[in-house]
Parts: C-alpha cells; sequence; structure tokens
C-alpha cells in the first residue's frame, strides 16, 4: 500500500500555500484513455497485470515528454492494452509462459495474438482512427516476442513494459510469482532489463531505480527499518 496520507507534521505549521499545483492527470488530458480502460479493466485482472498497466503508462508518458518523434496518440493506447492478451492464457499457465530457466515461447506469442485481436475491437468500438488502431495492434502482437523495435512508438511501450520490473510494485510483484526474496527478484528483473532497453532516457530510468532498490538492500538501511 502506498503511503498517501501523513502519519504525523513534526513542523507544525501548515506549508500547503507553498506547495505546486498538481501535475495533469494524465486520464483528463487524453480522455480516450478512460474509455480505454473501461474496456480493458476485467481483461488486465491476470498476475497484477491490471496495475503494472497503469505503472507502464506513466513511464510511458514520461518518455514521451523527451521523444517529440513518438506519437503519444499511438503509444498510450498500446501500453494500456499490451498485456490484455494474457486474459485468454490459461491462468495457471501464465506464470510458466516467463518463468525463469524456461519460459513457454508458445503463450507467449498466444497472449501477443490474442492482445492484437481485442485491442483492435476495443479501439474499432470507440472508432479510433483505423491508422492508429492498425499501428496500436501491430506493437501489441510483438511487444514480448520481438527482438527488434518496428518504430519510435514501439521502442517506448517496449521500454515503458521492461522498466515496470525494476520499479517497488514490479519487485513485489516477482517476488510472490516466483517465490524470491528481494535481492534475487532485483538482480533477475536487471538481467532482463539493462542491456535491452532502446532509450537512452529509459537506461538512466532504470540505473536509476536499480540504484534506489540496491540501497534498500544494504545492510545498514535494513537495520534502520528494523
Amino acid at each position: 500500500m502506498i503511503k498517501v496520507h501523513p502519519q504525523a507534521n513534526h513542523f507544525g505549521l501548515d506549508t500547503s500555500e507553498h506547495i505546486p499545483p498538481p501535475m495533469p492527470d494524465l486520464f483528463e488530458t487524453q480522455p480516450l484513455l478512460g474509455e480505454i480502460w473501461g474496456r480493458a479493466r476485467s481483461l488486465l485482472a491476470v498476475r497484477d497485470n491490471d496495475m503494472h498497466t497503469l505503472y507502464s503508462l506513466s513511464l510511458a508518458s514520461a518518455l514521451l515528454d523527451e521523444h517529440p518523434q513518438a506519437d503519444p496518440g499511438v503509444v498510450l493506447p498500446a501500453i494500456m492494452l499490451h498485456d490484455i492478451g494474457w486474459s485468454e492464457v490459461e491462468p495457471g499457465q501464465v506464470l510458466a509462459a516467463i518463468a525463469p530457466g524456461g519460459g513457454r515461447t508458445d503463450l507467449v506469442l498466444q497472449h501477443e495474438k490474442a492482445g492484437a485481436r481485442l485491442a483492435t475491437e476495443i479501439l474499432e468500438s470507440l472508432r479510433v482512427d483505423p491508422l492508429i488502431t492498425k499501428q496500436v495492434a501491430a506493437i501489441v502482437d510483438g511487444h514480448d516476442s520481438r527482438s527488434e523495435a518496428i518504430g519510435p512508438e514501439d521502442e517506448i511501450v517496449k521500454d515503458a513494459d521492461k522498466l515496470w520490473l525494476l520499479t517497488p510494485h514490479g519487485l513485489d510483484t516477482v517476488m510472490d510469482w516466483f517465490g524470491l526474496h528481494r535481492g534475487q527478484a532485483l538482480r533477475l528483473c536487471a538481467s532482463r532489463v539493462l542491456d535491452k532497453l532502446f532509450t537512452p532516457q529509459a537506461t538512466t530510468m532504470a540505473h536509476g531505480l536499480l540504484a534506489f532498490e540496491q540501497a534498500n538492500l544494504w545492510p545498514r538501511s535494513r537495520e534502520l527499518h528494523q
């Protein structure tokens, strides 16, 4: 659970008038995302894909700020819909598809193909431009299995998807997927992220997230949290 409200005010005074205004809500600036979420949410109720999607969406938005050549109208729907295909994979086999030391390529391909089809259906139901729908489906179909990116939009989707692994939520999730302690999960996730990113900005973000988590694992840090 993310801490939202304070448990104390040690300073003792109200400083709220000095706080900058909130950053724009992505769902308010991009209303289509809310409509997509309404149709996709139930399809993302697999292995924490709903929260994974929201975190990846925010990471993709941050990367878009550094890549004006990429089309947000393609990137943001694509990252929201990239994993909906897992809804058509047998639940008991989902983790077998991505397990360390093995993996089921056939299941990875199955979720990509199903995701591209479902994404097309959702975007068509929302009357999204057919060209954008086609681009989104092409990105979804290959976002895990394809080692090369098909364009700047695909680069951002792939990078945002992988970066999630190094977030606190990503590590918490992977720990419970495979029964790993945090250090093991961090090493596994780093091996699946570092040297596999397309943009220098994502690489910088990855190293920052990795440094943060490495500090959490230092014995001195753990002593402070006991």
